[in-house]
């Protein structure tokens, strides 16, 4: 008979000071976990709720992550009928260039939502859409940043 080799769940206070001291982990701050959650929450609301009023539908599922000065915004599902057409058609090339340029036309509102979210300006932008599975990914960067002198 095998026997199941138990894993702890919680590393040893020792553990958690090493790799504190190691890495500079904090512990988290309830009230700033809420606040960064709350800002999550808009961001990811705010591009789901534009790509509903402006494609008639919007995207079935949505994550957002903010660390320092990068936005990033995973959306899965959401092709129109007729997207759907032109991919059941051997035409998904056209729907990647439509999804492109639409991203472009709504560059400003979109960063408009991060903005508001953030509260800092957005200073660069870059957007990707793939087919399968559906997926688009929204990237923002964020002023200050070290990445552009």
């Amino acid at each position: 008979m095998r026997t199941q080799r138990t894993v702890p769940t919680q590393r040893s206070a020792t553990i958690d000071r090493l790799l504190q001291d190691r890495f500079e982990i904090s512990q988290p701050d309830t009230q700033n976990s809420q606040a960064h959650g709350d800002t999550l929450t808009a961001i990811s609301d705010g591009l789901v709720a534009l790509l509903k009023e402006y494609y008639g539908r919007g995207p079935t599922r949505v994550k957002s992550y903010f660390q320092d000065d990068l936005v990033v915004c995973i959306l899965r599902g959401g092709f129109t009928r007729v997207e759907e057409t032109l991919l059941e058609g051997g035409r998904g090339s056209a729907v990647i260039e439509q999804r492109m340029e639409f991203q472009e036309l709504m560059r400003k509102r979109f960063e408009d939502v991060v903005e508001a979210a953030t509260g800092r300006n957005v200073i660069g932008f870059m957007s990707g859409n793939q087919q399968d599975p559906d997926l688009m990914c929204e990237v923002f960067i964020l002023d200050p940043t070290d990445l552009v002198a």
